[in-house]
Parts: structure tokens; sequence; C-alpha cells
């Protein structure tokens, strides 16, 4: 028998068009949450908020994958991977036409409510297909399908902050952006419910992942918990602190663009890079970054590194340890985090910029690393690695505190300290897991 492909089963199936379809999803969550970091912002100038009061947003934005990451796995469970994925859909589309109504109520509950809901069907939709890619083909490229699938979703983060941007900011002041608020999400809920339509015609084989620790077994005399299994948990950890780093560096990146930038170049006013004149603004006689300057590079320079960094991610993935290149990356993040806390101008700004390179793969390798050998068990857990995610509401509020308090470049020592324990877990995982590396996979030391 020849040796399976990355999308083909050792019987020679093909699992590429499906691989295709569940893809598009990772696109979509990612546009949601690229147009959420360049929100924060907004909501400060219209009411005045400071950074930590501003966090609201994205506190808003994970308490709805915490409210919904159980249920969604029970769901998805009940289901299957295709039902799971119809209802996240069917609820991101209501989330998103809630902005609509909301606009008019002109409250910060009404628009904190609308994410928190899109954030919730996006829960479905994560709990289901980060898992999923991983059965899609052999287990030892576990690691290196859902890297691939999260360059769709790079181009999401991308496209986030430029249409954000553009309806979240105006020259003419925080109260004009307000009233075109809703138009994105008008569009994102059309196009989603298309999207529903899809699903709901093809076919999604409900495959299981290899049980590897005989967690489905009966008979076998083993812990039936997956919370015994240290990969599993530390898992949970990593992810905690990872989603906590990246809500984090994009939830405060244009307030540490407007706020500890040098002055640039009266040249540079025009720049296609900060999109124009209104990219930039004059301040005591010195022309420094705008916001809406700093939406176009957190998507032309940050996203785009991010997405670089998938790329490349997937294809080193396929040739080095899963865990290795974990613990690599983000210790090189725990480096770049001190250099933005000792403000040292534009190589703290580089700094800044190459971190998003260096998070690109932590949370599909994190996911990855997680569920492996699980079974049928996976679904359960893939439900607890995505309410991990409620680390993105909660470390954005220390680090805005210290930020109010101490400026906004020391609050990326919140980050720094995150990073350091995810790198410490990807050094570790081996011996958590019993399991030599992703490739290759070699389980006779499962416990």
């Amino acid at each position: 028998m020849s040796k399976p492909g990355i999308f083909t089963s050792p019987e020679g199936k093909s699992y590429f068009f499906t691989f295709a379809l569940i893809s598009s999803l990772f696109f979509l969550w990612a546009l949601c949450n690229g147009m959420i970091d360049v929100m924060d912002k907004h909501f400060q100038e219209l009411l005045h908020l400071n950074k930590r009061q501003s966090a609201w947003v994205q506190f808003a934005h994970y308490l709805g994958y915490f409210l919904m990451a159980l249920p969604a796995g029970w769901l998805a469970r009940k289901l299957g991977y295709k039902g799971g994925i119809i209802s996240g859909l069917l609820l991101v589309a209501v989330g998103c036409l809630w902005f609509i109504p909301a606009t008019g109520i002109a409250e910060f509950w009404a628009f904190l409510l609308g994410i928190c809901v899109i954030s919730m069907g996006l829960t479905f939709l994560e709990t289901v297909a980060n898992p999923y890619t991983t059965v899609l083909g052999p287990q030892q490229y576990a690691a290196v399908r859902i890297n691939i699938a999260q360059v769709c979703n790079s181009v999401g983060w991308i496209l986030g902050p430029i249409i954000g941007g553009m309806f979240f900011y105006s020259s003419k002041g925080a109260e004009a952006a307000q009233e075109t608020l809703w138009i994105p999400y008008a569009w994102i809920a059309g196009a989603v419910l298309l999207l529903c339509l899809v699903f709901v015609k093809a076919k999604i084989p409900d495959i299981e992942s290899e049980d590897v620790y005989h967690l489905d077994d009966s008979t076998a005399n083993v812990s039936k918990s997956i919370w015994s299994h240290g990969h599993f948990s530390g898992a949970v950890l990593a992810q905690f602190l990872y989603v906590a780093c990246q809500a984090g560096i994009f939830g405060f990146f244009i307030f540490y663009i407007v706020e500890d930038v040098p002055a640039i170049a009266e040249s540079m006013k025009t720049s296609w890079l900060l999109g124009g004149e209104s990219g930039s603004v004059v301040r005591d006689g010195q022309r420094f970054i705008s916001e809406q300057g700093a939406t176009k590079l957190l998507a032309y320079i940050g996203f785009t590194l991010f997405l670089l960094g998938r790329f490349t991610g997937a294809g080193i993935l396929n040739k080095i340890s899963a865990h290795k290149v974990l613990s690599f990356y983000a210790a090189a993040n725990v480096v770049l985090m001190i250099i933005i806390v000792l403000k040292l101008g534009w190589i703290s700004l580089i700094a800044l910029f190459l971190s998003f390179f260096f998070m690109s793969i932590m949370f599909p390798t994190i996911f990855a690393l997680g569920i492996h050998g699980l079974g049928k068990k996976a679904k359960l857990a893939s439900s607890f690695i995505v309410m991990a995610i409620m680390g993105g509401a909660l470390m954005p509020k220390l680090m805005g505190w210290i930020a109010d308090h101490h400026g906004m470049s020391v609050g990326f020592i919140v980050p720094a300290a995150c990073f350091l324990v995810v790198s410490l877990y990807g050094s570790m995982w081996s011996k958590l897991s019993g399991t030599k590396s992703m490739l290759g996979v070699d389980a006779t030391k499962g416990h």
C-alpha cells in the first residue's frame, strides 16, 4: 500500500474537498475576530473610557466562548460535526443581524451583547472545525493540516482590521463612525446564511481520531478521564495563556502605536501603508500615526507576518516535531515582549511586528498537541480547549490596568510571562504525552 498523503487515508480515500470546505470556517471566525480587535479604540473615544474599561469589548467576545464551549461540545457529540457547524453558523448570523438594532439603541451594552452572541456561534465552529481537521488524513500530519487550515484564518485576520477600520473610524469623529458600525455585520450575516446552505447540502463524514490511550475501551484497565493525561490538561492551560497573549497584543496594538511609537517623517503623511493622509495626525508640531493608520499597520504588516508564519509553519511542522516548534516560537516571543517593555523606540515596534510571526502557529499547534490520541473524547477535549479561550477575556483587563498606571509598553510584561509558560509546555509535551513526536507518532509509551 502506498504512503498516504496529508489529506488521504491509508485506504486511499481523499478528504481534500471536505478539508477545503472546513477551512472556510477558519476564515470566517478570523474575519470576525479581526474586526473586534480594532473596535476597542472606537468605544474608548466614543464613551471616554480608560484602557481597562475598553477591554470590556474583549471580555464580551471571549465570554461568549466560555459560556458556549461545553454546550457546543455536547451538541457536536449529539449532532455530529455537520450539525455542530450548522448550529454555529446560524448563531453567528443572529449575532451579526443584532448589530442593526444595536446601532439604533446606541448603548455600550447592546454592542457587547452582539459581540457575545457572535462569539457563541464562533465557539461551535472552533469546537468542531479545529479537531475535525486533525482527523482528515493520517494522524502524524494532524498539526500540519490544522496549520494549513489556519492559513485561511490568517487571511481573515488581515481583512478584519481593514474592514473594521473602514466603518469603525471616521475623520469626522467617533460619533459619525457609530452610524456605520452595523454595515459590515449585515454583509457578514448574508454570507454566513449562504455558507450555511452549502453545509446543509454537503456530505460531511463523521470521523473519529485514533484512540491511542484507549479512553473509549470499557475493558481497558486505565483511567477514562481526559484530565489524567498531562498533554491535554497542559494544553488547556497553555491555550488559556496563549489566547491571553493574543487578545492583549491584538487588542492593545492600536493603543501602543498611537501612544508609544515615535513621530514619523512628514513625507510619510501620504503613505499607502498608513492609508493616506488620514493615517497620521499632527500633535505638538510633530506627525504621529493615527488610529486609522494603526489599523492599516495591523493588517498590512502585523497580520501579513501572521499569515507568513502560518505558511512557513505548515512546512516546518512537516519536518520538525510540533512541540519543539511551539517551544521555540513561544520563547522567541518572550524575548520580543521584553524588548517592547524596555521602550526602545523603533526597535520595540519591530519586536511587536515580529511577535505576530511567532504567534502564528501557537493556537492550532497547542490544539493538535492537546487532543492527540484521545479518540471519541477529542470532541469533549476540544470543548475544554476552546473554553480556555476565556484567557482572552481576563488577561487584557490586567494588561489594561498596568497600562493605565505604568504606560502601554509596560503592559506587555503580561504576555511575556504567559509566553514563558507556553514554551515550557512545548518542551515538556513529549514527556507528558508519552509520544516521541507528532511526526512518525510513537505512542508505545502512552499512559
